[in-house]
């Protein structure tokens, strides 16, 4: 005789999954039911599955107690003693799509400070992008403040931080007071059940890249245009990285990137992540960083923007006649820095001319790749790059390049495929 006469429904296929009543996520909601007659005790009593995103859980006892329901006397002594109703599961809250979508309105774009400094430094198409990429808002809270909308896995936004930036400098405003504040704060939700996420966590939809996790929006979004290999996310603050905000980069791999004097802090708090995901620290600002940068506080973005980001993203090749780089090999198990090997006073060559197009490479790319039989196994392409679904990366790069053929700013899906068929050319021979 089973012990208890309730119990979760066990998976029988996709018919025994279904629709969560808090979340509305379809085939993640499972039933209770009654061992005794196999039916579902009621539609609201369950669990989700999505225990990070929803977390809803009505057990049989609450329901009974919520209804004043007696039960027959083979459970009456589970249930004899009357006890304290415990709390329903709070739902999630989010900002509704119409307030996130009003903010995002190409008209309010001029009186926006940060996307002002975004145009001066890149120019329209990439702040363009950089807008849709990351979800960049304009508040009317103070003239001239974005916001910078948390957007889950789901794409609903679990709420907005609204800053106000210098259009000159791109430094935060925070005289005569900081100029920071929050969505739900300032429209005074009620009953608002804020749980946080990573910035940029929408963006994790791409299983093809590693991930770099900085702790201001700023930086993220700036970094991505320097570094577009890499998914760019922002903890938010000093003290936003933690496991409860992490558990959405089971699987990935990536690095860390500290403001200065925020080394030690992370590379301790990256334990707390190892057993979700692996994760480096990297200490390029330690190793390059004066005194005086200490003092000023840089961060990877201050250290970025000293470069011109098209130099930075497109150096010249090496010379024909060097050899072929010979891969690198797998990194060790354990959590070491990540050093970028930039030298002290390093100055990146100018930009090399572009063709107008790129059909003559698209065409031996797709030939090739055609031509070989791909690895069935992942492939770790570079050290910090490890190819999953190899069919998927190819046909998902292939129709970027030919959708935007000849554009500078997808180069890197280009280059991609390139280091790719040059890195099976070395290993399948």
């Amino acid at each position: 005789m089973n012990e208890h006469r309730y119990t979760l429904e066990k998976y029988k296929g996709i018919n025994t999954r279904h629709t969560c009543p808090a979340c509305k996520q379809t085939r993640c909601f499972v039933f209770y039911i009654d061992t005794q007659t196999g039916n579902h005790l009621a539609p609201s009593v369950g669990k989700c599955n999505h225990f990070t995103n929803c977390g809803y859980h009505y057990k049989p006892k609450q329901y009974f107690q919520d209804n004043h329901i007696s039960i027959d006397t083979t459970q009456a002594k589970a249930y004899s003693k009357p006890k304290p109703t415990p709390p329903r599961p709070k739902l999630l809250s989010v900002i509704p799509d119409e307030m996130v979508t009003a903010s995002l309105q190409q008209q309010f774009y001029q009186a926006n400070n940060f996307i002002k400094f975004l145009n001066d430094l890149f120019g329209a198409e990439v702040a363009s992008q950089l807008i849709n990429l990351y979800c960049i808002g304009t508040s009317k809270h103070w003239p001239g403040a974005s916001i910078f909308w948390q957007m889950d896995c789901t794409a609903k936004a679990r709420t907005g931080k609204i800053m106000l930036y210098s259009p000159v400098t791109g430094k935060r405003v925070k005289e005569p007071f900081d100029h920071i504040t929050w969505v739900h704060s300032a429209l005074k939700l009620p009953d608002f059940e804020l749980q946080q996420c990573l910035f940029g966590e929408h963006l994790l939809r791409d299983k093809t890249k590693p991930v770099a996790i900085v702790e201001s929006e700023k930086t993220a979004i700036i970094a991505s245009v320097y570094l577009p290999q890499f998914i760019w996310l922002a903890t938010g603050g000093k003290q936003g990285l933690n496991a409860e905000k992490c558990r959405i980069l089971a699987g990935r791999t990536g690095v860390l990137f500290p403001d200065l004097k925020m080394f030690d802090a992370w590379n301790s708090k990256v334990k707390e992540i190892q057993t979700l995901a692996r994760f480096k620290v990297s200490d390029l600002l330690e190793q390059k960083a004066t005194e005086a940068e200490r003092t000023a506080g840089l961060d990877l973005a201050d250290y970025l923007l000293r470069f011109d980001y098209l130099k930075f993203r497109h150096p010249e090749p090496m010379p024909a006649e060097q050899p072929e780089p010979i891969p690198q090999p797998e990194q060790p198990e354990t959590i070491q820095p990540v050093k970028f090997n930039v030298p002290d006073g390093y100055t990146f060559p100018g930009k090399k001319p572009q063709p107008e197009n790129w059909n003559l490479q698209i065409d031996e790319l797709k030939t090739f790749f055609k031509t070989i039989t791909l690895p069935g196994e992942p492939v770790k392409l570079n050290p910090v790059e490890t190819i999953l679904n190899m069919v998927k990366f190819i046909d998902g790069h292939l129709a970027v390049v030919e959708a935007n053929n000849g554009k500078p700013t997808f180069l890197p899906y280009l280059e991609r495929l390139q280091e790719l068929k040059q890195y099976l050319n070395i290993n399948l021979n």
